[in-house]
């Protein structure tokens, strides 16, 4: 079953925020943000055991545990997983490894066999309070591995996670799996395997305004080409489309700075919010099911619905292709 249609709208909520990242958020600010969401008819949520070691599931799952299951879809994933011991060192988790100093303090291990794959669901089936989850993602494979060591972890999870994932889809455990990622070349080799089959992908921060030259040369085409969908993640950048300062999970750099400048002074000149053009650039691509951008305000959740339904006029992506700032490859809405 393709992603487009198992998931019930195309504006979803990513949950990575509630996890504390970045900044300590009060229970009640990520209870009543994920309640706006609901509240405001969004379907789809999405998380994962690494937002805070837990921290971002339990939250969402105090809400969605007392709404009707059948009514929303769900989506976690596995790859990382919490143990009881509290962490004793300096975790290691590369370009992401201050991202959750304020979640909870749990050791995260990073695993892809078949055992910590099941572990790691009935963890999170505990932590969400739920009875089944709908897709499951293989997070970050192989994130902060490089050379033999690299090939090695993705071996692990061909022959771990994959195998277990489509087994359950086949038994209708879930209803779909793939990989969760902020890098194209896993899901590419993912891609080019015989078995197991994916049914979609999560890519993070690498099909936005900001980010996707890469994106179309080879992972798209070959998503196409194999009737594989995509969701995309962090459509804002790690928030510095959205007016914040973080750019792959950093402090800008001035040459992001400078080129988020140009992209605020052509919406202005169209009298659109640039949420607006990141949002509806990101679900233009044939292979986009959803953009799932994260909150932490309840605030925010009405934005985002207001920037998908906004009226951005043809002009716009006219101008922004003449100006260089998006692929000449990359799809527009209205037929740019």
């Amino acid at each position: 079953m393709s992603l487009k249609e198992i998931l019930p709208g195309r504006l979803g909520f990513g949950t990575a925020p509630l996890g504390n990242m970045f900044r300590a958020i009060p229970e009640e600010e990520a209870t009543a943000t994920v309640e706006a969401a609901w509240d405001q008819g969004i379907r789809y949520y999405d998380t994962a055991p690494f937002y805070g070691a837990g921290l971002a599931e339990e939250r969402l799952g105090q809400v969605l545990s007392t709404k009707p299951r059948d009514s929303y879809v769900l989506s976690t994933k596995v790859g990382r997983v919490i143990l009881d011991e509290p962490e004793t060192d300096v975790p290691d988790f590369g370009e992401k490894g201050g991202l959750f100093e304020y979640g909870n303090p749990n050791k995260i291990v990073h695993e892809w066999t078949a055992d910590a794959t099941e572990r790691s669901i009935e963890d999170s089936l505990k932590r969400l309070g739920v009875d089944r989850l709908d897709i499951v993602w293989v997070h970050d494979i192989a994130q902060d591995f490089h050379g033999d060591a690299w090939v090695q972890k993705f071996e692990e999870a061909r022959t771990g996670a994959f195998r277990v994932l489509s087994r359950l889809r086949d038994e209708g455990v879930i209803r779909a799996w793939g990989l969760g990622v902020n890098k194209t070349e896993p899901i590419e080799m993912t891609l080019a395997l015989d078995e197991p089959k994916p049914d979609g992908f999560l890519l993070a921060g690498r099909y936005t305004l900001l980010d996707h030259a890469h994106a179309l040369q080879r992972l798209l085409p070959m998503a196409q080409e194999q009737n594989v969908d995509m969701v995309v993640g962090g459509p804002y950048s790690s928030g510095i489309l959205a007016g914040g300062t973080h750019f792959e999970y950093q402090q800008a750099p001035p040459e992001i700075i400078e080129r988020v400048n140009r992209l605020k002074a052509l919406a202005d000149k169209h009298g659109i919010s640039i949420k607006a053009a990141a949002l509806q650039f990101s679900l233009a691509h044939p292979a986009a099911a959803a953009v799932i951008p994260g909150a932490t305000r309840p605030s925010r959740i009405a934005e985002d619905i207001a920037a998908l339904s906004e009226t951005v006029p043809a002009a716009f992506w006219t101008d922004l292709r003449a100006a260089g700032l998006v692929s000449p490859a990359a799809p527009l809405p209205n037929g740019a």
